[in-house]
């Protein structure tokens, strides 16, 4: 009961700390898309919007997970899994991008590179809370499963010198002289 009690707020944390930070990602490159120069790196950035706007939609289900674990954690989880690789696919292309040769002429050009190393920071946070909201629900999953285990079972008392079959002995007579 602890262990729910525990692991709930921490998912539920772990899940607004993700959302968070994917729709600044979202809202950032929309802006790099929407005022920079179109070039064909902006395809990229195009890619990285497309997958911030399906985070932010497909991550909703996660804020109910740590109230409904046994409907939802499995759906969760792998959305999870495949959403934590390609945000850090995302982070190594913008620390590519931003931190190998000059920032402001990096792609998109002309923007300044506190706006570039703020995307940047919160692609890494998306990628990290998505990462570690994995290992959450499943903490999570488990806790619940953990502490729901015994409500099933029911224990009887037996009483004190009787045969594991429920057989009770009889001390009357058999019937034989």
């Amino acid at each position: 009961m602890f262990a729910t009690r525990f692991f709930r707020p921490l998912q539920l944390f772990t899940r607004i700390m993700q959302w968070f930070s994917v729709v600044i990602v979202m809202g950032i490159t929309s802006y790099f898309i929407h005022a920079g120069s179109h070039n064909m790196q902006l395809i990229y950035e195009e890619v990285i919007t497309f997958k911030a706007v399906l985070s932010s939609v497909l991550f909703l289900p996660a804020f109910f997970s740590p109230f409904l674990p046994n409907k939802l954690s499995k759906g969760v989880l792998m959305i999870d899994i495949i959403f934590s690789y390609l945000w850090l696919t995302a982070f190594i292309f913008a620390a590519q991008d931003y931190s190998r040769n000059s920032c402001y002429l990096s792609s998109p050009p002309g923007f300044s590179c506190r706006k570039k190393y703020a995307n940047q920071a919160f692609i890494f946070l998306a990628f990290i809370f998505t990462f570690f909201g994995m290992f959450v629900e499943v903490a999570g999953l488990w806790a619940y499963r953990r502490g729901n285990s015994h409500r099933g079972t029911v224990h009887e008392k037996r009483a004190p010198h009787t045969p594991l079959d429920g057989a009770a002995e009889t001390n009357a007579p058999t019937g034989t002289v």
